[in-house]
């Protein structure tokens, strides 16, 4: 295939033909011209990458990567890419991930391997052993996505929390519950980040996720994309248990043999020398009986902070030049995000994390007694409002060197957030925020929160230092987004999930020193998102496949 990147189309360029979007056609048009294809030289294109360049607005560009395939051989395309030295033109070869072969040593599998977690990293991990026949069975501690829906929506209503199924536990993990973005950092030359996309396309995701810069999917559609994926699972022999925990593993000798469950059956035992965790950062439970239990783990950085709120026509501004929304749909132009970063005077970095453009702050908590927010967006991402997690690094300074020191520390933080507001989600000011302000400044305008809040003084959850390094972000990002730090701007907490504060070691064949243990995910400190989670599920599944061949009746 060859690749062609740095197409550029002004954003607006083109009409619509019989509703269709006229930027494809016009890319592949002035491929050929580059490519100098006659008009009737047979050719297919395909989009490989689609982003804005805004860095000279007004003037904004759309600019797409394609791949064209021409029907000639790949000597004789590496002929022609040659002859046009162009460094935008380059001939490439798609890798396509694989199952890996047995190694010589592999043995012989005769249990079903267990995976805990059915959310990105379980959900990977247990599609990619079931279509190589290992039949795995999930535990998932909370319900099926039907019942869980209907749990979340009781919960923002009344207040209600079921600490079985909630925004963290349940079917899809907590990214259910997001604006479910799909880039991720991680550095693949393996195929595994196509396998994922392309393994959410087959279960109904849109097929522009393949190629946007910044994918999403969104939550109304992850809820139906996430069930289908279960039933492929099922379909090839793998088995799922709702509202059953994994409560602590059986070893002998250094390795593991089983683990111990509770679920509706009562406590259980399920033979295993398989078992991948993948249960997430929020299973505190699971994380304190692995630890008692001596599984290595160690004390990880994390981050704190809270979600702030803006009008999207705001960020839409600062990012594009453009807010009026008949001028943004007449540009083809989505909702605008960004991503932030700043070192403040002490040292420690603070950035925005999880940004929801044309999004809902939700009431996030699993745990009676104690309060976490996350951000949320639909496919469409049209609330008027956009928001983010603003957060400060945790390290051994803040939390001391134990090894769940940060988990207390999110635990204590959590609780004094609940009291703050009786239960409610804390909102505050960003200006009554900065000044440490009992005004309690409100507004009418709709904020767009899932759940019950109330306006409180939210700064009191945050040490000196804390609170610092906070306010002077805000401020320092004004000067890249104006009206950053405005009157505009509504901060709610906490924000205390962003990753897990603990580390469930692996070595390089990716188990734990106890032997046929595998720590998968972000809950064990190895991912920091859907698709990088995802990634780390198929990773694992690999390890396995590598060192066990399956004989499962």
């Amino acid at each position: 295939m060859i690749r062609i990147s740095q197409i550029r189309l002004r954003c607006g360029e083109g009409k619509s033909r019989n509703g269709e979007d006229p930027r494809p056609f016009l890319a592949a048009a002035k491929a050929r011209r580059l490519l100098r294809l006659k008009d009737d030289a047979k050719a297919e294109f395909r989009i490989l990458r689609h982003g804005v360049d805004a860095r000279k607005k007004p003037e904004l560009y759309d600019v797409y990567t394609l791949g064209v395939r021409t029907g000639l051989s790949e000597e004789e395309e590496m002929r022609l890419v040659s002859r046009l030295h162009n460094k935008d033109i380059q001939f490439f070869r798609e890798e396509e991930w694989v199952f890996p072969g047995h190694l010589p040593d592999a043995q012989v599998l005769s249990e079903r391997p267990v995976i805990a977690g059915f959310g990105p990293a379980g959900i990977f991990a247990a599609l990619a052993l079931a279509e190589n026949g290992y039949r795995p069975i999930i535990l998932e501690r909370g319900r099926a996505m039907e019942d869980r829906i209907r749990d979340v929506d009781r919960f923002w209503e009344s207040g209600e929390l079921d600490e079985k199924s909630n925004i963290q536990f349940g079917e899809g993990g907590a990214g259910t519950f997001s604006d479910g973005k799909l880039n991720t950092g991680v550095k693949d030359r393996a195929g595994r980040t196509k396998k994922v996309l392309q393994s959410f396309v087959e279960s109904g995701a849109p097929e522009d996720i393949l190629y946007e810069f910044h994918p999403h999917i969104g939550t109304d559609l992850l809820r139906k994309i996430i069930v289908n994926l279960r039933n492929r699972i099922l379909s090839l022999g793998g088995e799922i248990r709702f509202e059953t925990k994994l409560t602590g593993l059986i070893t002998e000798n250094g390795s593991v043999v089983g683990v111990r469950t509770k679920g509706p059956e009562g406590i259980g035992e399920i033979p295993a020398k398989v078992v991948i965790l993948a249960c997430g950062h929020s299973a505190r439970d699971t994380i304190r009986s692995l630890y008692a239990q001596k599984i290595p783990m160690q004390r990880k950085d994390f981050a704190i902070g809270m979600r702030v709120s803006h009008p999207q026509a705001m960020i839409d501004a600062g990012q594009y030049g453009v807010s009026d929304p008949e001028e943004m749909k007449r540009l083809r132009l989505s909702p605008a995000s960004y991503k932030l970063t700043y070192k403040a005077s002490s040292g420690r970095g603070v950035y925005s994390f999880c940004m929801c453009p044309g999004g809902y702050i939700i009431n996030a908590s699993s745990e009676k007694g104690r309060l976490a927010v996350n951000g949320m967006s639909d496919h469409a991402r049209d609330s008027k409002r956009a928001n983010s997690a603003i957060v400060v690094t945790i390290g051994e300074k803040e939390t001391g060197g134990d090894v769940l020191s940060g988990l207390l520390l999110q635990e204590k933080m959590e609780e004094e957030c609940h009291r703050l507001a009786e239960g409610n989600i804390p909102v505050e000011c960003f200006s009554d925020f900065e000044d440490k302000s009992l005004r309690m400044t409100e507004t009418k305008e709709d904020l767009c929160i899932r759940g019950r809040f109330s306006f409180a003084p939210l700064h009191e959850l945050f040490s000196e230092d804390l609170h610092r390094d906070l306010a002077e972000a805000l401020r320092y990002f004004d000067r890249i987004l104006p009206g950053f730090d405005s009157e505009k701007a509504f901060a709610a907490g906490l924000e205390s999930r962003t990753s897990s504060p603990v580390r469930i070691l692996r070595g390089e064949d990716l188990s734990s020193e106890i032997r046929g243990l595998y720590p998968c995910g972000e809950g064990a400190g190895y991912a920091g998102g859907i698709t990088s989670a995802a990634i780390d599920g198929l990773k694992v599944a690999e390890a396995v496949g590598k060192k066990y061949i399956p004989d499962i009746g």
